[in-house]
């Protein structure tokens, strides 16, 4: 069976001022979205599935998944404030749905075969999903043993200012042992460095990995997931913006031992447009890709 691509595009919305900013950075006006769902196709993805705020569906159908439809089966669910486990409620004052491993949890009745989850907005790459559709594909049948794309550091940074990137620690065999959200990450006179909680200045080998929110689960990660939102309502209820993010939930199976996570490697550049500078980068960047034969002109 092939696996699922699970995008969350559930912040669209709000971040982009409504899909009609959808941006256009490909030659013939294609989102990102475009160029990681055209990667997924040829890196052996089965279906996709979208979870989106219920309020932009209609707009969403129609301008994004028509586009998809011909190539690939299309699911959609939806993140709501009040999708919350029994015996709770929406705390009063409470504007933002709960992050992201639960936009995650909406996926649980649609996909039963090993997933990917990716963020809408980043470019991920050729490589990466070539990668990690292969080690999904292995993952067929199998319960505890998830995986994740853990991006060489010198290939993430933006040209336009700082980076914030979790970086992953490893074990020998090659497998998770936690990820540490630094922020500050810059090239400064040929150095990727940092500056730690002691104030000391940190190097990072350009080939450290770090996550870009691109990971590989097999569906007993839902039940994981169920089971600590409600551990993490009961300790977050008092707290408005707190948000169940996707790292949260996997340093918690990998610290406790009930799962393992193989951190794959990967050629791909990831950017994004962090910065507005960012955005002609970005578009310089397709091109080059495009030139170089990497994608077509028109993708879909």
């Amino acid at each position: 069976m092939k696996p699922t691509l699970f995008v969350l595009a559930a912040g669209m919305g709000s971040r982009y001022g409504g899909l009609k900013q959808m941006d256009g950075l490909g030659p013939n006006g294609e989102t990102i979205m475009d160029y990681s769902i055209y990667d997924a196709i040829r890196g052996g993805f089965g279906k996709l599935v979208f979870v989106i705020r219920e309020h932009f569906e209609e707009d969403f159908r129609k301008k994004i998944i028509s586009k998809y439809e011909d190539h690939i089966p299309v699911e959609v669910v939806f993140q709501e404030l009040n999708k919350l486990p029994e015996g709770f409620s929406v705390p009063e004052g409470r504007e933002k749905p709960w992050g992201t491993n639960h936009a995650v949890l909406m996926g649980k009745e649609v996909i039963h075969e090993p997933f990917a989850v990716i963020n809408a907005d980043d470019f991920y790459g050729r490589d990466s999903f070539a990668v990690l559709g292969k080690a999904l594909m292995e993952m067929e049948g199998k319960q505890n043993d998830y995986c994740m794309v853990g991006y060489r550091v010198g290939n993430t940074l933006s040209e336009s200012g700082s980076v914030a990137r979790g970086v992953c620690e490893t074990s020998a065999g090659g497998y998770l042992t936690g990820v540490v959200e630094r922020t500050a990450i810059e090239e400064i006179d040929g150095e990727i460095q940092f500056i730690d909680e002691n104030d000391q200045k940190v190097v990072l080998d350009p080939n450290t990995p770090v996550s870009m929110n691109m990971w590989g689960f097999t569906p007993d990660y839902f039940k994981y997931s169920e089971d600590f939102f409600v551990d993490f309502l009961k300790a977050n209820s008092g707290n408005l913006k707190s948000e169940y993010f996707i790292p949260l939930m996997v340093n918690k199976l990998i610290t406790e031992g009930t799962a393992r996570v193989k951190v794959l490697d990967t050629t791909s550049k990831w950017f994004g447009v962090t910065y507005a500078a960012d955005r002609p980068d970005v578009v310089a960047k397709i091109q080059a890709l495009v030139d170089a034969g990497e994608y077509p002109q028109k993708l879909f």
